[in-house]
């Protein structure tokens, strides 16, 4: 609840500032404008989830950060359908990959090493009871060649 205080404080705050600024009418435009834009990118959502297919395809992105550079795509679009300057703001910067790759390999280093060392930890215990009944053995094949 606190969260939502002072996001709303930091909303009234940017808003007013902004709109002084540049008057009541570009306001009103910014807030449509951004708006559709908002609608456009949710409505071409399958393009960006494409291309991040073809990257986790590539193994350019991981699967964590494929899930999570779509997350951050739909949310910023819907931070850019809502009305206000900060909502705006940070709905744009969501949308450009450089931000959200920032973002996401910030949090994803301190949260998946832990992740990615139980991972490793149980796939060589794994590997370790599988081999434990395996027998190694050499076969060799004569080949004679026929005149």
């Amino acid at each position: 609840m606190i969260y939502f205080l002072i996001y709303l404080f930091l909303e009234v705050l940017i808003s007013v500032n902004i709109s002084s600024a540049i008057g009541g009418l570009f306001t009103f435009f910014e807030i449509v404008i951004s708006a559709f834009i908002g609608i456009f990118i949710l409505l071409n959502f399958r393009d960006t989830l494409f291309q991040n297919i073809t990257a986790v395809s590539y193994n350019a992105i991981d699967l964590q950060e494929f899930q999570r550079l779509n997350l951050f795509t739909i949310i910023g679009a819907i931070l850019l359908i809502l009305p206000g300057f900060m909502t705006d703001i940070i709905g744009a910067l969501m949308q450009f990959s450089v931000f959200t790759s920032m973002l996401v390999n910030r949090y994803n280093v301190q949260s998946s090493s832990k992740f990615k060392s139980d991972i490793n930890h149980e796939h060589i215990q794994k590997n370790i009871k599988k081999d434990s009944d395996v027998i190694d053995v050499e076969i060799i094949t004569k080949h004679t060649d026929s005149k």
